[in-house]
């Protein structure tokens, strides 16, 4: 028996429903644009070369911060810069030389940092602010100093310095990434020497 034209709409109707109800529990895709800069931010990782390490020649790193809207931005960094601003950070977690590191905390850090794990270590993540800097010209307020804080990653960014890094990605709050450019920023040579890479080999 042929099916008239409403039950012919109605049946046409039920069969679109289940059609979309089998679809509701399956993550919707992404647009084109919001999937490829997903992919970026979350699967970049930066490969930073050691100098002076005997174990391996060079680490990886990922952002700490992945998901849209964080306002926060990845600065290459000159290394020694950015510890000479650590240290004068007055709070108590100033770290001791590397040196004075107990033998388990070094290893930790060293098997932690090893790019033959599977797991990618996050990159350090840091503030910046100025204070007068010491002296007449900083007392009248005509030089100001830079002072970093670690929010993260403070064993491993002097681990690295320690290694041979000159310089190397940290993740800053993006209000404050000009000012560490300024006082902190890498060399040209550093855009070169450090590589962006993706899990599919392509080079970023």
């Amino acid at each position: 028996m042929l099916l008239s034209q409403s039950t012919r709409s109605v049946s046409a109707l039920l069969t679109r429903w289940r059609t979309a109800a089998s679809f509701s529990s399956l993550p919707l895709p992404l647009s084109n644009s919001s999937s490829a800069d997903a992919r970026a931010c979350v699967e970049t990782v930066w490969i930073v070369p050691l100098d002076r390490h005997s174990w391996y020649d060079h680490v990886r790193l990922k952002r700490v911060f992945v998901a849209d809207g964080t306002r926060h931005q990845v600065v290459l960094v000159d290394a020694r810069k950015l510890l000479a601003c650590a240290d004068r950070d007055n709070t108590d977690y100033v770290l001791k030389p590397i040196a004075e590191w107990h033998a388990g905390k070094v290893r930790g850090i060293r098997e932690f940092l090893d790019p033959d794990n599977p797991r990618v270590p996050q990159m350090p993540y840091v503030t910046i602010s100025t204070r007068r800097a010491p002296g007449l010209l900083g007392w009248l307020g005509l030089q100001r100093e830079g002072v970093v804080s670690f929010r993260n990653g403070q064993h491993r960014a002097r681990y690295l310095a320690e290694a041979g890094a000159r310089w190397f990605p940290v993740e800053v709050h993006e209000r404050e990434s000009a000012l560490l450019r300024e006082l902190c920023g890498a060399a040209d040579d550093a855009r070169t020497a450090i590589r962006c890479v993706t899990p599919g080999g392509g080079g970023v």
